[in-house]
């Protein structure tokens, strides 16, 4: 693990997705409103942090990672918020994708004794955030000299078909790694990518598969499905307390049990497998262990409450206890 956690160190990562704050509210409730049959929270203390692609970001520069993001952020009190926290964190955010035409995506949370009570979304509609020709070139132009994409999808609009076409016909034979964290209902034709990471949702809409309640995941369907539609040279399909499913050339390889010990929050959980998964690969890592690897990190971030990120030494830690 050392070694790997080693050739991790400034691997250059660039990030293109939907970039969110994401604010946490945490009080406790321990009355009904007069007004309406709703809880009345006593608010404690307010937290943001950043939240979608920013927080694959923020995962990728945890482990050591130089990141650079590209994703709309308006030009508003939540935008320069979210500036803020990348900047803090050494992060590159490229002043072209601040925009007044397109407002910060907010989402905030409501936290109850680490129970979230509800979610309050400000967003615009999803074509407001689609990036325009001379942004998909610039950004298509940046990756050439990098050693990895990720496609963060949280579907609010930045990812486009022409997008990845352009990304995948700038690269050269072996560099960049483009890898995607898919959002199948925007209808993306992923194709050709070297990872794709849906969870066990995700992937039964990438296979168009409809399976009646308590039935068993159908793993090998699954996988030969989206190998047959996308083609991805490796699929890796995070299935919650089941651990993660790897694939390649639509045969199912190996499933990871997983090393989480407790879960309180697994928002975030797939920012942390696609950050680690993607850099291991970068630096050379074989996908058994890029993924053993990612399965480590999550087992720690569904630990903590909220969108979180993982060190090395507590990814150094897990292993003495295990």
């Amino acid at each position: 693990m050392q070694e790997l956690l080693n050739q991790l160190c400034n691997r250059k990562i660039l990030v293109v997705g939907d970039l969110m704050l994401d604010q946490y509210i945490f009080g406790d409730a321990n009355r009904i409103s007069p007004e309406a049959p709703v809880p009345v929270v006593d608010v404690d203390r307010h937290q943001q942090v950043a939240g979608g692609a920013a927080n694959v970001a923020l995962n990728l520069r945890s482990l050591g990672a130089e990141v650079e993001v590209c994703g709309w952020v308006g030009k508003d009190a939540d935008g320069e918020r979210l500036h803020q926290l990348l900047d803090q964190q050494g992060i590159t955010f490229h002043d072209r994708f601040h925009s007044s035409e397109c407002p910060t995506i907010v989402k905030t949370r409501i936290m109850v004794r680490n129970q979230q009570l509800c979610r309050l979304d400000q967003e615009a509609p999803p074509n407001q955030y689609a990036l325009k020709q001379e942004d998909i070139e610039w950004i298509a132009e940046k990756s050439a000299n990098l050693d990895a994409v990720i496609l963060s999808d949280y579907g609010k609009g930045i990812l486009s078909d022409p997008l990845i076409d352009s990304l995948l016909s700038q690269r050269s034979e072996k560099q960049p790694i483009i890898s995607m964290d898919p959002k199948p209902r925007r209808h993306i034709a992923h194709k050709d990518l070297d990872l794709l990471t849906p969870n066990r949702s995700e992937a039964l809409q990438l296979a168009t598969l409809h399976p009646l309640p308590h039935e068993p995941f159908p793993a090998k369907e699954v996988c030969q499905r989206i190998h047959e539609k996308f083609s991805p040279r490796n699929l890796v399909i995070t299935l919650g307390s089941e651990g993660m499913l790897l694939s390649q050339n639509g045969e199912v390889t190996l499933n990871i049990p997983t090393t989480a010990q407790e879960v309180f929050d697994v928002s975030g959980a797939g920012d942390t497998v696609i950050a680690a998964l993607t850099l291991a690969l970068s630096s050379g890592a074989g996908i058994e262990k890029s993924a053993r690897f990612a399965n480590h990190a999550a087992g720690i971030v569904v630990g903590k409450v909220g969108t979180a990120t993982v060190s090395p030494q507590e990814l150094l830690s897990l292993l003495v206890t295990l």
